[in-house]
């Protein structure tokens, strides 16, 4: 997998339409009808992973601290549905972590999880923080982990 970490401002026009289409089709197409363009994507670090073809299967992006949270907020986490049960949803989010913590050293990282994904992020040291919620008809829970080294 080939990683591109980027600022909003830039991703140039074919990764943000890549990043959004790969969105699009699992978290609207797949999940519900929701607005996905949030408005945060500007105020993030973005993670992009392609295969040797080109082609997007992996996603995250990386709040700044003070837009959703206190602390920065990995959220939009993703894997195409042809690489799912590969290990790249676990590769992906071990690369957004590392690179989180390499511009917020120090910082806790807090994300809000669908419940069903709580044992996988646990096992990536986030702690569950209060009660599930519903998000867009979706169970969720804010998960928490601590500062890394």
């Amino acid at each position: 997998m080939q990683w591109t970490w980027q600022r909003f401002a830039a991703l140039g026009v074919d990764n943000l339409y890549d990043a959004l289409a790969l969105r699009c089709r699992v978290f609207v197409l797949e999940q519900g009808a929701y607005l996905d363009p949030d408005g945060v994507d500007r105020d993030c670090w973005h993670l992009l992973g392609r295969d040797d073809a080109g082609v997007l299967h992996a996603y995250l992006r990386v709040v700044d601290p003070g837009v959703k949270y206190a602390e920065p907020s990995i959220g939009r986490v993703i894997t195409s549905p042809e690489r799912r049960g590969s290990g790249l949803g676990r590769q992906l989010m071990h690369e957004g972590l590392q690179r989180c913590q390499a511009v917020h050293p120090g910082s806790a990282i807090r994300i809000g999880a669908q419940d069903r994904l709580r044992h996988f992020y646990g096992t990536l040291g986030f702690e569950p923080v209060g009660e599930s919620y519903l998000e867009d008809n979706i169970p969720h829970l804010e998960m928490l982990r601590g500062p890394g080294p």
